[in-house]
């Protein structure tokens, strides 16, 4: 017996004795040691949205390794994933082909992004950060925004998806550490250049916790509601074993259960960056 297990607003499905699996119909390296590939896993796109994230095991003895959803194609029930291969989990990704079939992968996780119409939105991707960022810039642009992506990475070689980034905002702007792509510098700059021109209703940053909390920073004295969408430690995914708690506001909260974006002005990002330091 297989049990295929999904998660939807909190609600567990589970479909007993299907022959349901998660094989890989694509890779491809798109950038120096970052992948894409592309799942079928059809009862898990069906109900996944912008902002959401899945949990996958390479193999039966792998570790649990949650991975945000960076595309989906639901009417072919596929799933698109971006991932840098750094620790020994996403090595094992790495190493599987086309054909081969993954342990287990649960999802959609986490509260989608809050989308509605708020009129000019500004995405800020660092590094791979900008996978999901690409469904979240969609969802905005389709609910009417005028939305702004600003991509980041330290060289030109580390930003990927620039076609599709475009097609998914109404205007795309590079940021490079070394100048080699786009403008020299760092994603805030462009920030604060488009708010000095126009006004910004709402912001939110998907990357390193050091640029999300610059970000905050930056937006905090202009009063933009911003959020940040936060990737600590986390391990089974359902609020059960508090590894990604995280203080917002002076309460505790749960990256896998009430996130994984939060009000990015009252995030603590000390904590959050001194605990991911422990592990």
């Amino acid at each position: 017996m297989k049990l295929d297990l999904c998660y939807n607003n909190f609600d567990f499905i589970i479909i007993k004795d299907s022959k349901l699996s998660y094989k890989i119909l694509a890779k491809k390296e798109i950038c120096p040691n970052q992948y894409e590939i592309q799942i079928e896993a059809p009862y898990v796109v069906r109900n996944a949205k912008a902002g959401q994230f899945i949990i996958f095991r390479a193999t039966k003895d792998g570790e649990r390794v949650p991975l945000t959803i960076a595309d989906v194609d639901k009417e072919n029930g596929i799933l698109t994933l971006v991932f840098m291969a750094v620790g020994y989990s996403t090595k094992q990704l790495a190493g599987l082909n086309v054909g081969d079939e993954l342990a287990d992968l649960v999802g959609p996780l986490g509260q989608p992004t809050h989308i509605k119409k708020y009129g000019t939105v500004v995405c800020l991707a660092g590094g791979y950060g900008a996978a999901p960022c690409y469904l979240i810039a969609k969802a905005f642009k389709e609910a009417g925004n005028k939305v702004y992506m600003i991509m980041g990475a330290r060289t030109k070689e580390l930003i990927f998806w620039e076609d599709k980034m475009k097609d998914a905002c109404t205007e795309l702007f590079i940021t490079t550490d070394d100048g080699t792509l786009g403008e020299k510098g760092f994603v805030t700059q462009v920030l604060e250049r488009i708010m000095n021109n126009e006004k910004v209703d709402y912001a939110i940053a998907v990357g390193p916790m050091p640029m999300m909390r610059a970000v905050a920073n930056l937006t905090r004295d202009k009063g933009i509601y911003t959020e940040a969408s936060m990737n600590p430690i986390m391990v089974d995914g359902t609020g059960m074993c508090g590894a990604c708690r995280i203080t917002v506001g002076g309460e505790v909260k749960f990256a896998c259960v009430d996130g994984p974006d939060f009000n990015a002005h009252e995030i603590d990002f000390d904590e959050v960056i001194n605990r991911t330091k422990i592990y």
